[in-house]
């Protein structure tokens, strides 16, 4: 652990962006995070779950984060990363009521809406950050899983969940999933991880490719069933990353 923190430095300098790039990408990640997060917020204003908007500017974002991952490599995920991170930041600045602020904050979190904001937004950057270090560009699996796998647990749950169970919060707020968003969850994990390897030369199929493909889509599940309550953004990152490249690479 300690040598993987102390190559943290290293990497924020070997990836640090060029000037043309922050001059360009910096104003249009920050323009495409804020569109993403109003985007979501207007959906929320007429009256769609919260469950449905966070997830659409979870979705939006982790879906640029992969993209950027194998057009433009981390570089370009990092400049993204702190862009979105302003948009983040802005939105809880602003709290409740605000149209950026409540496209993310679920009522069923209150009193710890904030907290549930900032909790999943760490932990998308230490699952972001481990799996880069780790893994290189391999860490778009954990990217596309995250983004598609994780992003649909919550939505299917809230709209044909029948069969709940409780997971574990550290902030006292009583939370759950089902076992419907968990299937949902493991198929979409399992799409996400065929597209990673359509899209990455590091990866390819090999012997028994679909089977080992439907194994880390059921791990990635089980992964995000266990996760605790807003921990599941860095858990499903590093796992099926970590599996790729067992499995994958």
């Amino acid at each position: 652990m300690n040598a993987l923190l102390a190559r943290v430095p290293e990497f924020f300098v070997a990836n640090f962006p060029t000037l043309p790039a922050l001059l360009v990408g910096g104003p249009l990640g920050l323009a495409w995070s804020f569109a993403a997060l109003g985007f979501a917020g207007w959906l929320k204003r007429r009256g769609v779950r919260t469950g449905y908007t966070r997830k659409t500017f979870h979705f939006l974002i982790f879906g640029t984060v992969a993209a950027l991952q194998g057009l433009g490599g981390t570089p370009a995920v990092c400049l993204f990363g702190a862009t979105c991170s302003l948009a983040v930041f802005f939105a809880v600045w602003r709290g409740p009521g605000n149209l950026f602020y409540e496209a993310m904050a679920r009522e069923k979190d209150e009193p710890h809406r904030t907290h549930f904001i900032l909790v999943p937004y760490f932990t998308t950057l230490v699952g972001g950050l481990a799996s880069s270090l780790l893994f290189g560009p391999l860490a778009i699996a954990g990217f596309l899983v995250a983004g598609l796998g994780d992003a649909i647990g919550e939505p299917v749950g809230a709209r044909f969940g029948k069969h709940r169970y409780r997971v574990f919060s550290r902030a006292a707020v009583p939370a759950t999933r089902s076992l419907e968003g968990s299937a949902a969850v493991g198929l979409a994990s399992a799409c996400a991880l065929a597209l990673a390897v359509a899209a990455s030369p590091q990866l390819a199929l090999g012997s028994f490719g679909w089977i080992k493909i439907a194994a880390i889509a059921l791990l990635s599940a089980l992964t995000e069933a266990v996760s605790p309550h807003g921990w599941d953004n860095a858990t499903m990152q590093v796992v099926p990353t970590a599996l790729a490249w067992l499995w994958l690479a």
